[in-house]
């Protein structure tokens, strides 16, 4: 018996030697440029890695296929690899690196799909689906309002949408806006209200969301959140830029304003007219804007956004002022404001005009309410997000930078990011940074997502576009 024990460890290391030799062929090529980078990523990736080649390997002897046994060997790679990251955003960051990154190697269009599919099909199994509602509690929603009077931020007029829910500091003195898509607890911009409630409010917001088995977003936060944010374990991303203009500065004289005083000169010489409702005054006008409202979004083939966009409802467009534009007496265009009663902020939301009317009819729009507002004594007019913009894409530049600034140079097909940017610049709005801060780790490609559908009203308002 012990000759053939002999015999069979001489058998087992020719075996060895005649696959490590046979690693010199296409296929075996092909394995070491897919695995290369993956285990380049880490140790947790490495093993993954050497899994992946010790499978094709023994299917390789076994089958004596080797192109079919590498494929079975990603398969099983891939699951283990999903078992470890639970999300897809790690191994989307895996991918990003092996197809765009700055690598030398090549990577099949096969290992990519295996390892997407096969990773998407394991985290869907680790999801529980549980509607909640955004509806918030009229007491809430009360409470919320009595605090915006106390804040500079006018934006936060977005929560009498009433499509979030409110969280409140254990002080009563601040809150937080939200709403659940997927597995995302996403809050809109900073807190609100005192600054000294936002470290523990941000902290009982993150529990909640472990709590409900959801990790916690913040979405389009200032740079005065990012200290709470990185106590508290939170990871920042540069989301974009707002634009904000200084009413104090602003004026059209000078040779800079040229072409947007021939704008707006030229709209109101073709009968263009600008003028200011008060809130008492919307309901006489509402079925006109409604008019609008609808020829806008049936020319653009696209249904009413959310969240951190103001959607057309009667009651909401009529609880403050509305800025129009009449062309012989018929409303062409609108836009509704939110202002904070202590004069400093004022803030444009919803924005609907009929299509093809005037060129100049937008700059017309515009540049009188900031006129208005200045004579008003208002500081600032803050004009919205500018998505994607303002990213540096330097060599030290982190790689959730040049992902977003080619999504901004090639994303045109589902938004207008070049063009967003181009027409709030006419303005020299000081452009001030945004950002997603994500609990967790990896990228936080799923989390925007989950915010993405949120703003679009659910996956078909994304590919409606």
């Amino acid at each position: 018996m012990q000759p053939a024990r002999v015999s069979f460890g001489k058998s087992k290391r020719a075996m060895k030697l005649a696959v490590r030799q046979s690693d010199r062929s296409p296929m075996a090529d092909i394995a070491h440029e897919t695995m290369a980078p993956a285990v380049a990523e880490g140790g947790a990736v490495s093993a993954a890695g050497q899994i992946g080649r010790f499978l094709a390997e023994r299917l390789a002897d076994i089958l004596g296929n080797r192109g079919l046994a590498f494929y079975f060997a990603l398969i099983a790679f891939t699951v283990a690899l999903s078992l470890y990251v639970f999300l897809e955003e790690n191994l989307l960051l895996v991918a990003w690196h092996l197809i765009v990154g700055d690598v030398t190697t090549r990577v099949s269009a096969g290992f990519v799909t295996v390892a997407f599919v096969g990773t998407l099909a394991a985290s869907r199994h680790l999801r529980i689906p549980r509607p909640v509602s955004r509806v918030p509690s009229g007491e809430d929603l009360q409470r919320a309002l009595d605090l915006l009077a106390l804040q500079p931020n006018a934006s936060a007029g977005l929560v009498r949408l009433g499509d979030k829910k409110v969280l409140f500091s254990d002080c009563g003195n601040a809150f937080v806006m939200y709403a659940r898509s997927g597995r995302s607890w996403a809050a809109l911009f900073d807190p609100v209200g005192c600054r000294k409630a936002w470290p523990g409010l941000i902290v009982k917001f993150m529990n909640a969301a472990r709590r409900d088995g959801c990790r916690a977003v913040f979405y389009q936060v200032s740079p005065e959140f990012l200290p709470c944010a990185v106590e508290a374990g939170l990871k920042p991303y540069k989301l974009g830029e707002q634009a904000v203009v200084h009413l104090t500065d602003f004026d059209l004289k000078g040779g800079a304003w040229l072409k947007l005083r021939r704008s707006i000169n030229r709209a109101e010489r073709d009968g263009l007219e600008f003028s200011l409702l008060p809130a008492e005054a919307v309901p006489g006008v509402m079925d006109e804007l409604i008019g609008v409202s609808r020829a806008w979004l049936a020319a653009h083939n696209a249904a009413e956004k959310g969240f951190s966009l103001g959607t057309f409802q009667p009651a909401y467009v009529a609880a403050g002022p509305v800025a129009v534009i009449r062309l012989e007496g018929r409303i062409v265009a609108f836009a509704n404001i939110h202002a904070t009663s202590s004069n400093g902020d004022a803030f444009i939301d919803l924005m609907r005009h009929v299509p093809n009317t005037h060129r100049g009819m937008m700059d017309l729009l515009f540049v009188r309410i900031m006129e208005h507002f200045k004579a008003e004594g208002y500081r600032t007019l803050n004009l919205g997000m500018a998505p994607l913009s303002g990213l540096a894409t330097h060599r030290r530049a982190p790689l959730w930078n040049h992902i977003g600034n080619r999504i901004f140079e090639n994303g045109e097909r589902f938004y207008n990011f070049r063009g967003v940017h181009a027409f709030k610049s006419k303005f020299d709005p000081e452009w001030q940074p945004r950002y997603l801060a994500v609990s967790g780790r990896g990228m936080p490609l799923v989390a925007l997502f989950d915010v993405t559908k949120l703003i679009a009203g659910g996956l078909r308002g994304i590919l409606r576009r």
